[in-house]
């Protein structure tokens, strides 16, 4: 079975070796299909960057156990090799629990665990570190080690004589190198779209050969066997009208998307056309629907703001097409964004608010409907995520509203909660919006996809 990558915590060195292994393997020829477990888009997006197969995300707590055995399952029996990336530390999942963690995704597929772990001014206190995360669950299974940040002979000589006793293979000692550091940014790392510095493949496979035991990593990165999957798509229950495609926000600003959300309405025979805000691009005249991703509005916002084509023709599909935005797209439909030098720049007015930068709002949410909207249903339950550091400020009273008769008819449409908090109101909606902090799977979630599928359908050039 192919391994899960994982360590003690954030930071040990879990995507660098998922690229070093994944650099290798395309050195030699070899497709490797990678999984990243957890709510990631920018791992996610460098792990496909490198000429392999697109990596898949893996959550439990959004996609429910059957959907994630599936999808895992899909995808690595189309290649001889796979791993797993794990998020955070082995057991950290949600709130203070280890459901949807590393360790319960490798219980779920059952697959054996190489831990990577940061040796930097460690020898022997390594060891009851290893013990403590090997002792805690019986039911996982750690098969190999490798230590980062180790770099000289000595340390190497003085890990190997601590673990020499040990029922654990180690399987490298990585060097610090300042050429395999994947550059980061205050949500993680540098997406490939905005990154002048791309991944020097053939270093990094370099790098791999000479630090790491590759040889010995082949045999925990082999694929499943072949296995029935169960067929668990309802294509069946969407009805399609061909002639009504849904656009795309897909560029260098808008790309915070699954590509199971793009498999999903390819599958179900949606027509899927690209827009791009940053060339500033109109929307095409046949679009029915239109889905705008998560991003970073924040650093482009000058940039938005001069794309006049875009913002008129975004403004004018609001009169007669179906709107879905998260996150970063929603900030596109309000007022303006002050950006992080508290200059404002004019976005598209379509909503009643203005974007500032705040405090990090991040985790999973449990989502119950209010009202029936396009995306959700009154008492109807469903999961979602958040990842952003801005806030929106609402328009100051119940007149401001009034003043644009949209306005007026604008409802939140969903009440969120985390693990430790209670629930609030979130997000704005009507008959043919839908905009919110929140991002969706909306693959694995059949009734927000059902709602979402339906909402397209819709001709709505009647209220024009």
């Amino acid at each position: 079975m192919p391994c899960v990558i994982s360590s003690p915590s954030t930071d040990s060195g879990k995507t660098t070796l998922s690229l070093l292994i994944s650099c290798w393997a395309f050195s030699k020829g070899i497709k490797i299909q990678t999984f990243k477990v957890g709510p990631d888009y920018l791992d996610q997006q460098q792990l496909s960057s490198i000429g392999q197969p697109i990596c898949r995300n893996l959550d439990i707590f959004l996609s429910g156990e059957k959907w994630v055995q599936k999808n895992f399952l899909k995808h690595s029996l189309k290649y001889e090799f796979s791993l797993i990336e794990g998020a955070m530390g082995l057991f950290d999942g949600l709130g203070a629990t280890s459901y949807s963690s590393t360790a319960n995704v490798a219980k779920l597929l059952d697959t054996p665990i190489i831990f990577i772990v940061n040796a930097k001014g460690q020898v022997a206190s390594l060891l009851p570190t290893f013990r403590g995360f090997r002792d805690f669950d019986n039911k996982l299974s750690i098969k190999g080690i490798i230590f980062n940040n180790v770099n000289s002979d000595r340390h190497k000589k003085l890990i190997t004589e601590v673990f020499k006793n040990e029922d654990i293979q180690i399987l490298g000692f990585l060097p610090s190198d300042s050429k395999i550091n994947v550059n980061k940014a205050n949500l993680g790392l540098i997406s490939p779209f905005d990154s002048d510095r791309k991944i020097d493949v053939d270093y990094f496979a370099g790098f791999a050969e000479k630090n790491l035991d590759v040889v010995s990593l082949c045999k925990f990165l082999k694929s499943p066997s072949k296995k029935n999957i169960l067929n668990t798509n309802s294509c069946k229950d969407f009805k399609i009208n061909k002639k009504k495609p849904i656009v795309i926000a897909e560029d260098k600003i808008f790309h915070f998307q699954y590509p199971e959300t793009r498999d999903f309405l390819d599958e179900i025979g949606i027509p899927l056309i690209p827009w791009s805000i940053f060339n500033n691009e109109e929307i095409p005249n046949e679009a029915s629907s239109l889905i705008i991703p998560g991003g970073f509005p924040e650093k482009y916002a000058g940039h938005i703001s001069d794309s006049d084509k875009s913002l008129k023709s975004l403004r004018e599909f609001r009169k007669k097409g179906f709107i879905y935005a998260e996150c970063g797209g929603m900030m596109i439909l309000g007022d303006l964004i002050k950006d992080e030098n508290g200059i404002n720049h004019k976005m598209s007015g379509i909503l009643p608010f203005k974007s500032k930068k705040s405090n990090l709002s991040v985790g999973y949410r449990y989502i119950k409907g209010l009202k029936d909207t396009p995306i959700i249903k009154q008492n109807q339950t469903i999961r979602g995520h958040e990842f952003h550091y801005w806030e929106v400020e609402r328009a100051s009273s119940e007149f401001d509203l009034k003043k644009n008769e949209n306005h007026s008819q604008l409802f939140s449409p969903w009440e969120i909660k985390s693990w430790e908090t209670k629930f609030k109101k979130e997000g704005w909606s009507d008959k043919k919006l839908h905009a919110s902090w929140i991002h969706l799977h909306l693959p694995s979630c059949q009734e927000a996809a059902k709602n979402f599928v339906d909402a397209t359908q819709v001709n709505y050039s009647q209220d024009a």
